[in-house]
């Protein structure tokens, strides 16, 4: 339970949101043609007539991961943000405030992962910041503020899901919790009655992440419907379920666009691994992070090309509901609410303190 005086982990609440951010949100530039929103992943600038997508996320370090997939997992958020509007990232600046105890090969490490998922991704790294302070500590390690460059016509905003949009879900819930829980807390899980294989295929979703790649084919697969006159829009909306899980970003999606969601809980893709590691830790898996699961409305008469795409890289979707006139979130016909805090959090530092 959380109160005034005890304000949630993660995220602000909406009300938080929209009591101190969104009053002050400095000048009143006309360039600034999408800007912060609660459960909105990005924002976007108009430079020169081109459409400057942003985000910033915090960068973590989980030595326990390795390194190299630290790097990796570190990068996915910031990137994912900005992928989601349906423009690639194409610029990273990150700062780093490095604790005393991380050394160079190490950082070397990470950062060499961190780059080279930029150079496959076609992401440059224009400036930055990195520096070691007393008292910096792990996990965070600082933030990274991601860009991409694109057409005002491709960019779906995140308010753009409206009634008779169908709605997708990738992967499923708790991917991220179930992998970073059962890499970095093996033990433990192994201790409440996970066996090694089902540990194994856990710890292995820590590399499944990231959102890019999926958003970004099903975002072209859905201006491909558009434009062959194949349907009347693609993707209309795209978010990636990450803090408050796939229960958050239902209800983010919704009430961005004020409209209703109703989904089939059945239609939901699953991991088991995923779904098993939750229960040894008893948490809900619908209200835990799960970035790397992307929910997407989509034009009913694009859904089949944008299945494919998704499909064709190898990751499961599930056609799972419909978006209508209305408000709220309803599963099997039963309305759901945001978690008032992730699930995982209470978790972690329970996990991280031998309990």
């Amino acid at each position: 339970m959380t109160d005034d005086r005890t304000p949630r982990r993660g995220k602000v609440d909406r009300d938080t949101f929209e009591s101190v951010v969104r009053p002050a949100l400095g000048a009143d530039r006309d360039d600034v043609r999408v800007g912060p929103a609660h459960g909105v992943d990005f924002g976007v600038l108009d430079v020169a007539d081109r459409a400057v997508v942003c985000a910033t996320d915090p960068i973590s370090l989980l030595p326990e991961l390795g390194y190299e997939r630290a790097g990796r997992f570190a990068l996915s958020f910031a990137l994912g943000d900005v992928a989601v509007s349906g423009v690639a990232p194409t610029h990273l600046c990150p700062s780093f405030a490095l604790p005393q105890e991380v050394s160079d090969d190490e950082f070397a490490a990470f950062w060499a992962a961190m780059t080279a998922e930029c150079e496959a991704l076609g992401v440059a790294v224009p400036t930055g910041h990195t520096a070691r302070y007393p008292g910096a500590s792990l996990p965070w390690v600082g933030a990274a503020t991601v860009l991409g460059v694109g057409d005002h016509d491709d960019v779906i905003r995140p308010d753009g899901a409206r009634p008779g949009d169908r709605l997708l879900v990738t992967k499923g819930p708790a991917v991220e919790t179930a992998g970073l829980f059962a890499s970095v807390f093996p033990d433990a899980l192994a201790d409440r009655g996970l066996d090694e294989s089902t540990l194994a295929e856990a710890a292995a979703l820590i590399d499944e992440t990231s959102v890019v790649r999926d958003a970004l084919a099903a975002a072209t697969a859905g201006r491909e419907a558009a434009r062959s006159g194949d349907a009347a829009a693609g993707v209309t909306a795209m978010h990636d379920a990450t803090e408050g899980g796939l229960r958050g970003a239902l209800c983010e999606t919704a009430a961005a666009a004020g409209v209703r969601i109703d989904v089939d809980r059945a239609s939901v893709p699953t991991v088991d691994a995923a779904l098993a590691t939750c229960r040894a830790l008893d948490i809900d898996p619908w209200a835990c992070t799960t970035s790397g699961t992307l929910l997407l409305a989509v034009d009913p008469d694009a859904v089949d090309r944008v299945v494919a795409a998704l499909q064709a890289r190898g990751t499961p979707v599930g056609v799972v509901g419909d978006v209508t006139a209305g408000s709220g979130v309803f599963v099997d016909g039963e309305r759901v609410d945001p978690p008032t805090e992730d699930a995982s959090w209470g978790v972690y530092e329970r996990l991280s303190a031998g309990r």
